[in-house]
């Protein structure tokens, strides 16, 4: 009689948990048989979804040049569209519009954050797209490091990229620090950047010197990135009241001296970076201009230049004197990068206008496109084979 019990709960137990079972099986095997995208040898692409009941469907891409192309349904309502040329070598990211709705391709697991912006991703191989691999080369270790700010009066997080064999070498490194732009974070250059993946080949094929980047997060009055600290699942733009008032400029010197503490790093000026985009590369100007015996490699990508009207701090304050003090010191690198359609071309043509005029002597880099990821790859993919010779 008990073993008859015994057996009837059994049997009850499992008819309970075949549902979640089902859900779990779902979750591992139940994925659409499409491929989408679809990167043929040519490196012409196609996407594809199915929707058998919609009116409609868009492909939204930076690859394509009117930003936006229309699928075309076939028979078993699975809509597609392959694009007409070859795809330069890229990472690309892309969307669709289903009837107005815009969502993510179901059959693409890969997917990245840019600000509150979610879009899929895929890369075309090929020329320097290929920095952006993971290739079998060896590979440097990515952590998210938290530290406190006394002036800040919080803990916060940055990333830190080490190079291959850090952990084991037992030599120090000289430094890097790598700042994102407006609305970003922490994981930006990890993640949008392919930041690792660039270091850990340009290292590879001796390109670049092996060296510490770190990665902060620039919005001095946030612990970390969106989801990701105290404040919870809230809406990624909600709060950036202190980015470009001057709070992230000030408090820098106690994160270079976090990483010279914690880290085997050559702590001096000719083995420490700086560079960044939009307003990391804001903040790179006035932090490298602030403490000129802090960085002897500075890069501004696509930079923010001149503080807002309202911004009053000391940071900002007598620049052309503080440049005149940090271009007497004579740093080993000024290199300054803009594509030829950025919102910020003018002001960047200003700023050197003005650094020409007092003979201080900077690289410039200029290309297509305009204020977008594809540059700010570019532009490390260009920048960190110079530093640290």
């Amino acid at each position: 009689m008990k073993n008859s019990i015994k057996s009837i709960v059994a049997i009850c137990m499992m008819v309970l948990l075949m549902p979640v079972a089902a859900l779990a099986q779902q979750a591992l095997w139940g994925g659409s048989k499409l491929i989408s995208p679809e990167i043929h040898k040519n490196k012409t692409v196609t996407f594809r979804i199915k929707a058998p009941k919609a009116v409609k469907v868009q492909v939204l891409g930076d690859f394509l040049s009117k930003g936006v192309a229309d699928l075309v349904e076939n028979k078993e309502g699975v809509w597609e569209y392959t694009t007409p040329e070859p795809l330069a070598p890229e990472l690309y990211s892309y969307a669709f519009v289903v009837d107005g709705l815009k969502v993510n391709d179901p059959n693409n697991v890969y997917m990245i954050r840019d600000v509150a912006t979610v879009n899929n991703i895929f890369i075309v191989g090929g020329e320097r797209a290929d920095l952006y691999m993971v290739n079998k080369v060896p590979h440097g270790s990515v952590a998210k490091v938290w530290y406190h700010s006394p002036s800040l009066g919080i803990d916060r997080r940055m990333t830190v990229y080490t190079p291959a064999g850090y952990e084991t070498s037992g030599k120090r490194y000289p430094v890097f620090y790598l700042l994102h732009g407006m609305g970003g974070d922490e994981n930006a250059w990890s993640e949008l950047g392919r930041a690792a993946q660039i270091l850990d080949n340009l290292i590879a094929q001796g390109k670049a010197e092996p060296m510490i980047v770190v990665m902060t997060n620039g919005n001095a009055d946030l612990e970390a990135a969106p989801g990701e600290s105290s404040l919870g699942y809230m809406p990624p733009t909600t709060r950036l009241g202190k980015t470009m008032e001057g709070s992230f400029e000030t408090h820098f010197p106690e994160v270079v001296k976090f990483i010279d503490k914690n880290y085997r790093t050559k702590a001096n000026k000719k083995n420490r970076a700086i560079a960044g985009l939009s307003m990391g590369g804001f903040h790179s100007l006035h932090i490298s201009k602030q403490y000129p015996d802090m960085f002897d490699y500075v890069g501004l990508f696509s930079a923010a230049i001149m503080p807002g009207k309202n911004a009053t701090s000391p940071i900002y304050k007598e620049m052309e004197g503080k440049l005149k003090l940090q271009f007497a010191k004579k740093p080993a690198l000024y290199w300054i990068a803009i594509g030829k359609t950025d919102f910020l071309y003018k002001a960047n043509r200003e700023y050197r206008k003005l650094l020409d005029e007092k003979g201080y002597p900077y690289e410039y880099f200029e290309n297509e496109d305009g204020h977008i990821w594809r540059n700010w790859r570019i532009y490390l993919t260009e920048f960190t084979p110079r530093l640290f010779k």
